[in-house]
């Protein structure tokens, strides 16, 4: 026994599996053993035929098949998982389930975190001081960039930072150009970053 809360994440169903049957005795399984919390990815897993990438997209989505499980494991922690791409999405899933996971909209798109506190907490913050993060950054970038590390290691991790905003797409590709070429240095971030505009205004970097 550990002292810390043990979670399991799991698929609907593998392969051939009946998804009823199989999640349910995997879950009282899950539970019966002691574990605190089980987050359901909302897919199948298909071992024969398809790649790692392919399972992410290709099984369809079964939201109600994690509905049901809720419905019967109603006094366990539930979680749901899976093409979830908005804080609006993870809301009306919430709605059945106790809670939601973020998984690549949150890497491709982390901007959209910025909302959770206001969305499910109800906490009113300033607004995100987005020149504050690139600064810090663009410090950890040099950091790495000493340690015999390139710009584009740090970097790549930040393309989808302002997804959807005005000069979003000039910052991708400054950063998926410019930070990739050997002897790049923090300050392509902070070019990047000033091609950004918030309110009909270009963004400033320290």
């Amino acid at each position: 026994a550990v002292k810390i809360p043990v979670t399991v994440k799991c698929r609907i169903g593998v392969d051939e599996q009946d998804p009823e049957p199989a999640l349910d005795a995997l879950t009282d399984g899950v539970f019966d053993a002691g574990a605190d919390a089980l987050w359901v990815h909302a897919r199948k897993a298909w071992l024969e035929g398809l790649s790692p990438k392919e399972n992410r997209d290709i099984p369809p989505l079964d939201y109600n098949r994690v509905y049901r499980l809720k419905v019967r494991k109603h006094n366990e922690f539930i979680g749901i998982n899976g093409g979830i791409q908005s804080i609006e999405e993870a809301q009306k899933h919430l709605g059945h389930v106790d809670g939601a996971m973020l998984g690549r909209a949150a890497y491709h798109t982390p901007g959209i975190l910025a909302g959770v506190d206001a969305a499910f907490y109800g906490v009113q913050s300033e607004p995100f001081d987005f020149a504050a993060l690139i600064d810090a950054m663009a410090d950890y970038a040099a950091r790495h960039i000493e340690q015999g590390g390139r710009l584009g290691h740090v970097t790549r991790h930040m393309v989808g930072l302002f997804h959807g905003l005005p000069g979003a797409r000039r910052y991708r590709q400054i950063l998926s150009t410019d930070a990739t070429k050997p002897g790049a240095g923090p300050d392509v971030l902070k070019t990047a970053y000033a091609a950004v505009e918030f309110g009909g205004a270009a963004a400033e970097a320290a």
